[in-house]
This record gives C-alpha cells, structure tokens and sequence, in this order.
C-alpha cells in the first residue's frame, strides 16, 4: 500500500498543526513548549543539551500495533523531532485493548491513526505516514533516513530485514517481542551485534496473538521499554542499551543479559523481495490455495513445507511464505543438498 493513499492523506490532514509554521514561534508557544518538556529537561542525564538532540532526532517505527503505540507515544511525549511510521494495517476493534492511541478511529489506518495521536498530543513533532508492508526492497531508503530504528511489527521476517539494514547501514535498531504473558527488548547495531547475532536461528514453532492470545500492559510495559531505550541511545546514556537484552516471563519476571561480544553469524537464511526473483529461480510457493489464490509468481510450485522438491542443479531456490517460518523450516531441510536459498516473506504471522 503506498504512502499517499487517502488514508495517509487524512493523516496528513488530521496531523497539521492549527497555528502557522513551526519555526516562527511566538512567545506563548514558545513557553507551552518549554512546559511541555520541563519534567525531562530537569534531570542531569537530559538537560538543555539533550532536549536539543531529541528535537533534532528522525526516528523511524516500523509497526504500530501494541508495541508501536507505547512507543510511539511516550517518543512523541519526549519531543522527538520526526517520526516515520510504517505500518500498512487498519486499526480494528481487537487491537484496542493493547492499542490505545487507536480509540476513537477504528477502520483507519494504524499509521494514520498513530500520527493523529502525535498531533494531538505535540503538534511539534513532524510525522511522516508510511501505510507500506517493510521489505528487502524500502528497508535500506528507510534506514538510512534514521538515527534510531523501532521494530515494533513483531515479526520474524520484519525483525531480520530491519536488522541486516540497519547492520549494513550502521544504524541502532530496538527490537521487541511480546506473546501471552511473556516478550524481550534489545538494543541491536549501531555498533553492537545484530539481531541474527543473538537469535541465529527461529522456533520450530510460532504462536500469534489471535491463537495465544497477549495482554495490553506486557507490550505495553515492552513497547514503553522501546521508548526509552531509543532516548538512551540518542542521549547517549551509559551503560549503552546497545548491546543489552531485558526478558519479561510469566509472574513478572525481568532478567536479560547483556551481548556485547556475541559473533555475527558466518550464514543465515536472507530475505529478498518478490520483485527480485529472477528468471531460472526455482521458486516454491509454500501457502495453499485457500490461503493464497495467486502464488508468489506465475512459475511457483506449490509445496507442503514439511518435504519440499529439491531444486535443479544450479539453480536458486527461493522459498515464499507469509511470515518467514515455514520457508526458514524449509530452507532448513533443502540446505544439506541445495544451499543456494533465499527466503520470501508475503506479509502476515503465519
């Protein structure tokens, strides 16, 4: 979906503030503004140096669902100089006993939805809507535009695109993950290890929060931790968030370890987009027909995860699902006689 959509455009509208342009402040903004931010500001680790780095500060969230809706709002609350929200979903009554911001505009776009929230909360902030499903293909633009990456979709494939992009780039990335009573938080790149550092591999199995079900105030708690392990980084705080996992299980228990010496990975399974699959791809459309009518492409096969054909001599295998589990789990059983592989993530959690 793109970003100039009429959705996105509502956003925009809803977004603006209602007085002239920012810069020219008078002195009653002026003085709202300082107000806005002088809890913050008091303390030693912000002051008026720090305040001045978050309000200059381009910080990109990819998702705002549960997690992306604590952090989104308390970056905003801080003054975070521009946020870029990329999320293509639509705000629906079940989100919203994890998704406050959304109340109010169920049917609207999450990204939209969110940005309306900012406005209203700081008219200040500059946001900028994205209603686009994160790729191989936009992830390197959208990186290279931050100082900090968000990863707040909560999924498998998202969380490694964001990760090998911001590793490349060298950007911090802040990854969370939350289900039923349990989740982490992280501070990957920008120096430390990657994500794929510290989870080089995924579960035989994944749930989803429609099938195991999540409470509000874990991804609240999670996405809130996002929030300030981001104002760490851009504070420069120490010890560094980089290079530091929180864990959160059942009965409220914290733990975590820090993973400053953890080795990249020599191999791995990597994501490309559709439009990257080229011709003499062996490609293998692991969805079935009531879940996808149209494969990945007109010459996908379509295979069962759990035996896929061995591909052609020579040929690259190129592996498509809707989150990245089932292809990761196929490429896994391919890879002793055909290594050549690459994955294809369509969007969704299965």
């Amino acid at each position: 979906m793109s970003g100039g959509s009429s959705a996105a455009t509502q956003a925009g509208d809803l977004a603006q503030p209602s007085t002239g342009s920012e810069p020219h402040r008078s002195g009653g903004m002026r003085q709202t503004e300082d107000a806005r931010h002088a809890r913050q500001v008091v303390l030693p680790e912000v002051g008026p140096g720090g305040q001045a780095r978050l309000s200059r500060a381009r910080v990109l969230v990819v998702g705002a669902g549960g997690l992306g809706s604590p952090a989104i709002m308390y970056l905003a609350g801080a003054g975070i100089g521009s946020l870029t929200l990329v999320d293509p979903d639509v705000a629906e009554v079940s989100n919203l006993h994890r998704q406050p911001i959304h109340a109010g505009r169920v049917g609207l776009s999450k990204a939209a939805s969110a940005a309306a929230f900012v406005a209203a909360l700081d008219p200040s902030v500059t946001v900028s809507v994205r209603e686009e499903v994160l790729t191989p293909a936009n992830a390197g633009a959208l990186v290279g535009g931050a100082d900090v990456v968000l990863d707040c979709a909560d999924s498998f494939a998202a969380s490694y695109i964001l990760s090998d992009a911001c590793l490349a780039a060298g950007v911090p990335l802040v990854s969370a993950s939350a289900l039923a009573l349990e989740g982490y938080c992280g501070g990957f790149c920008g120096g430390a290890p990657s994500l794929r550092a510290v989870f080089p591999d995924l579960p035989a199995r994944a749930a989803t929060c429609a099938t195991a079900g999540v409470l509000g105030p874990v991804v609240g708690m999670l996405g809130a931790m996002q929030a300030q392990m981001v104002l760490a980084v851009l504070l420069q705080l120490e010890p560094s968030p980089l290079g530091q996992l929180v864990t959160l299980g059942p009965g409220l228990r914290w733990g975590g370890f820090r993973f400053d010496n953890a080795v990249e990975p020599a191999t791995g399974w990597r994501f490309i987009d559709a439009t990257d699959i080229h011709p003499g791809d062996f490609v293998l459309d692991l969805r079935g027909p009531d879940e996808a009518p149209l494969p990945v492409h007109p010459d996908a096969l379509r295979a069962d995860p759990t035996c896929p054909p061995l591909p052609p001599p020579g040929a690259r295998a190129v592996l498509a699902c809707r989150s990245g589990l089932r292809a990761w789990r196929a490429a896994d059983l391919l890879a002793p006689d055909h290594p050549n592989i690459v994955l294809i993530a369509t969007g969704g959690d299965r």
